[in-house]
């Protein structure tokens, strides 16, 4: 099944030869996120080196003691950036919580003030050569990556490359990098990360090479599928704004992660969702007044409001 998980190269869109190589892709992109929701991306010019180097950043930061990542909590922070210890998150009330470790981090604008969603970023105490500084010039290469994508998307449905201009003046743009604990540390019946869809725009994601866990959910087939974890290839898969925004016809699909390698397993996500002030890029200007921030804001605070049980359970004071 892994086989019908579709492959686009995207070389042709960011140094092409003729007219024909950028719609070509725009094609593949396109079809892909109507059919499946999900592609995998190659050709698009982020070394490797970066990306090896970015992990190893990520597993030193890992490797830190529980207190010490503690004293980045996102509960910390009024905007909830830092670090989230596993066990906070469930997808419903049923479920039981992810065991996923994360830490998030955004671009800081100051002049914008927007239910808590902004504000300084917490990073750890590592020396910025080590951590800060590959971590965010991988954030920058992989955010350039969300607004191209993005660019082809609104393009594959006849809109003008105008459209994307206005779009990403003031663009809402997250990282989260994540630690999957090893199936021995996780509980019976506990998923790495809980079924979902995303709720925003486009995300890029790298998985650990080698290391499967990701799965998607074919509706037509009744079943989850794997997607293979392969060096240099990123994940990007379509949110819920996007999908509703170009009227169902880009799907966001189901997906979780199950962690299928006997050690632990690292992940980093980029999520791209376009100026928070913008409206549907797929319709004309002012005929909606739903804006990226209003549904960023709603999904936030809907998220970011733990029990005092669960703080304490976690060690954070309410």
């Amino acid at each position: 099944m892994a086989a019908q998980f579709p492959l686009v190269d995207i070389s042709g869109y960011l140094n092409p030869t003729s007219p024909e190589d950028k719609a070509k892709v725009i094609a593949q992109v396109r079809d892909a996120f109507k059919t499946v929701g999900f592609f995998q991306c190659t050709g698009h010019g982020i070394p490797v080196s970066l990306q090896r180097t970015m992990f190893k950043a990520l597993e030193l930061f890992y490797s830190q003691p529980k207190e010490k990542k503690m004293e980045i909590s996102v509960f910390k922070s009024r905007c909830r950036r830092g670090y989230e210890a596993s066990g906070v998150h469930s997808r419903d009330g049923k479920a039981m919580p992810d065991a996923k470790e994360s830490y998030y981090f955004c671009e800081d604008d100051p002049e914008i003030e927007m239910g808590g969603i902004y504000g300084p970023n917490q990073w750890p105490s590592i020396p910025e050569d080590e951590f800060r500084k590959p971590i965010w010039e991988y954030y920058e290469k992989t955010a350039a990556m969300g607004k191209l994508l993005w660019e082809m998307l609104i393009q594959g449905l006849d809109r003008s490359t105008n459209t994307m201009e206005r779009f990403s003046r003031r663009p809402l743009i997250g990282m989260n990098l994540l630690r999957y604990p090893s199936p021995e540390d996780t509980a019976e019946g506990q998923f790495g990360l809980g079924a979902h869809n995303d709720w925003g725009g486009i995300t890029v994601l790298l998985q650990e090479p080698g290391k499967e866990a990701l799965e998607i959910w074919l509706e037509d087939d009744k079943e989850w599928v794997s997607v293979p974890a392969v060096e240099d290839r990123f994940v990007i898969n379509c949110g819920d704004m996007l999908s509703g925004w170009s009227g169902g016809v880009y799907k966001a699909v189901h997906h979780r992660v199950v962690n299928k390698a006997p050690v632990e397993r690292y992940s980093a996500v980029t999520a791209w969702h376009g100026d928070i002030f913008a409206t549907n890029p797929f319709e004309e200007p002012g005929k909606s007044k739903e804006t990226v921030g209003h549904l960023f804001v709603k999904r936030f605070q809907k998220q970011m409001k733990p029990s005092k049980e669960l703080l304490a359970a976690i060690g954070v004071e309410a």
